[in-house]
Parts: structure tokens; sequence; C-alpha cells
């Protein structure tokens, strides 16, 4: 019986690119998802598994950092095929891919009997490569600012940290979601395509799943042929333009990296301290009566700190940072310097020059049952100090 004929549908860099961005992805979304969804049972049982929020945190930017090196390999992959071999960029969607998902919804929906026509790539590979493309650039931005803060606020307002934190996080749902609905179903579920694991496909399932392309083979369509002078020429512009590219976007990504020291450590677990109680009462010692004391002099505006450097810093940093550090960050606010202080929290600003009244800060100490709640004095203080601008020096 002859051996049935077989069509490459993946080399190996291809094959190799797949796998590094399925092992980058699923421990993305795994150690993204569960500091996310962090309230639900399974998502701390996993931290636990993990070794704790730190290592989970570690192991998400180590993903992150292999799917940007990812990247730039693809782009040197891709860039050497479109420029060096001259290959179709049949990824590209057109109009055709659009005719073509019209006749598949016809043809599931019974309403025709004949199958989309589709070429090497289909119009649903198309729609998922392009939404990687997306995912990568959203996540990538979306990454730095929450990886960067204190440089992002130097560019943009504080509200764009949580802004950005909101939209990686749904943009991770999102791609967790389509790979379980859409890849999971149209790859491994509606039938199982095994060209990723071997690069090959059958005479049968390519007539199945992309007939186009299997006529243009039968038709003797191949690539043109190139002088080996003129490919040689291709390859040494290509390979210094792409080396110097490379080392750009490697400086970035170490820039990416570097930049910034963010606060991902967390503050250990408090200890159980027993607490000495007498067995026995002990008499107090009779005390003197106090010295007599001067009513001292009302306090003047004058008297009240006017900057963050005057006094409102040594102020906060004694009432708030035990909660508010940069190490805590409790609601996503940090204290602790006065370029954090002014970018604010997950509920937004937390101070408002020259309005204490919609400040966030003095609203919640207003109620007077705050954690690290000021004096009636301390928070006239703050008050003053916003009134005036809530100037730094």
């Amino acid at each position: 019986m002859a051996k049935a004929r077989r069509y490459q549908r993946f080399n190996i860099s291809y094959r190799i690119e797949h796998w590094v961005l399925t092992f980058s992805f699923a421990l993305l979304a795994i150690t993204g998802l569960i500091q996310i969804y962090v309230d639900s049972g399974l998502a701390r049982w996993i931290v636990g598994v993990l070794g704790g929020v730190e290592t989970v945190r570690f192991l998400h930017r180590i993903a992150a950092l292999i799917l940007m090196l990812e990247t730039i390999y693809h782009l040197g992959h891709l860039g050497y095929r479109l420029y060096v071999l001259r290959t179709p960029m049949s990824m590209l969607p057109g109009v055709e891919d659009i005719r073509n998902a019209i006749q598949a919804v016809r043809y599931n929906l019974g309403m025709s009997k004949k199958p989309a026509q589709q070429g090497f790539y289909t119009f649903e590979e198309k729609l998922e490569y392009w939404a990687v493309v997306w995912g990568t650039i959203v996540m990538g931005v979306t990454g730095f600012m929450l990886w960067n803060p204190i440089a992002t606020t130097q560019l943009l307002p504080g509200v764009a940290i949580p802004a950005a934190k909101v939209a990686h996080g749904l943009e991770a749902t999102l791609a967790v979601l389509a790979i379980i609905v859409w890849h999971i179903y149209h790859v491994h579920l509606r039938h199982l395509n095994k060209a990723i694991f071997f690069g090959y496909l059958t005479e049968e399932e390519m007539e199945d799943e992309h007939p186009k392309a299997l006529a243009d083979i039968k038709a003797g369509k191949e690539l043109p042929h190139v002088a080996p002078d003129e490919l040689a020429r291709r390859r040494r512009i290509f390979f210094w333009g792409y080396g110097i590219l490379a080392v750009l976007m490697l400086a970035g990504v170490y820039f990416f990296v570097a930049y910034e020291q963010t606060a991902i450590a967390t503050i250990p677990p408090a200890e159980d301290v027993a607490i000495f109680a007498p067995l026995t009462p002990t008499p107090l010692p009779t005390l003197p009566p106090p010295p007599p004391t001067s009513t001292p002099p009302p306090v003047t505006a004058a008297d009240l700190p006017a900057a963050w450097d005057d006094g409102i810093a040594e102020l906060v940093n004694q009432r708030c940072v035990s909660c508010h550090s940069s190490a805590t960050a409790l609601g996503g606010l940090d204290l602790s310097s006065y370029q954090a202080a002014m970018a604010g929290g997950d509920s937004g600003p937390a101070i408002v020059p020259a309005e204490s009244h919609t400040s966030l800060l003095v609203s919640r100490q207003a109620s007077g049952d705050h954690p690290g709640q000021f004096s009636p004095d301390e928070l006239e203080q703050i008050r003053h100090w916003i009134e005036l601008g809530a100037p730094e020096k």
C-alpha cells in the first residue's frame, strides 16, 4: 500500500516559536489570573503551591521577558522570509478572507453545500495571529506602565496606572477565553491538527482545510528562483539591518526590565507575641502633683507646615506609611514619597492641590476611625498644606 503523501505545514523554526509562545503564554496566564482573582479559593491554593506571591510575581515577569525575546526573534524570522526569500505576505487579511468567513457561516448553517476554499492560512488562523499581535502590544504597553509606575506617572497622570491595571487584566482574561473557546475548538476538538507537532499534513487534511493551497501546490506554483549572488546580497543587507534593530530592541527590553526597581516585596506575616500580665495587682506609687503649666500660645497659620519637606512627610511617615508604603501600597496607594503620594491609588487621587475637601487623604481621616488616625491638630496641618497647593518644598 502506497504511503499517503504529506505536505509541509510548519518547519522546525515555526514549531519552536509556537512552543516557546505556548509556554510563556501559559505561565503568564496562570501567574497573572491568580493575582487578578486572588480572592478565589483556587487562586489562593495555586499561590500557595507556587511558594507565595513573591514567587508568582517573579515567574510572571520571567514569562514576560521570554515573550519579549520571542517577539524579537519572530520579527527577525518574518523579516528574513519577506525580504530575503520574498515569501508572499499570505498572513495579511484581505477581501478573500471576508468571503471565506461568510461562506463558512453559510456552510455551517446548512445554507450552502460547498465549504470555504481556503489557502495556506485560513481566515480563522489569521484572526488568531493578529489577535496575538494586538494582545502582545497591549500587554507590553500596560505591562511596562505597571512594572515602572513612577516613570509612567512622570509623563502621564496618576490615574493611568489603575487604568493600565484594568486593561492588562481584561486583555489577559480575553486572551485566555479566546484560547479556550476558539483555538482549542478549531485545532484540538473539531479535529486534531498534528502539524504543530510533526510539521506535516496529509493530502486528505490539506484537501479538507486548505484546498486552495493544495491546488496551488499541485499546479506547480512555487516561489520564484533567486540567483545565488542576489540571495547572498539580500542576506548581507538583512543581517546588518536586523542586527542593528535587534540590538536596539534588546536594549529596549533591558530598559523595560531594569529601568525602575518597583516594590514587589510583601510584609512578612505578623508573629504572635505573648504579652506579660502580672498575676497579682501591684499598688500604684503615689505620684507627686504635676508642676504648674503655662497656657501655650495659640497656633497660627504661620506655625503650620507649608511644604511636604517642611514636616508633612514626617507626619505622613509616622501615621500612614505602615500601610501605604512602596512595599505594601494598600489600595494601590503609596505615601512613602511625594511623587508616589501625588500619583494616588486605586480609588483616585489622594491629594488634590488646593482642594482639601476633595482629597481622599482628608476625607478618609475625617471619619475619625481610620487606622493610623491623625489627631485634630495633625489633620488641620494636612488641610492647611493641601489648601496651599500641596507644595513639595
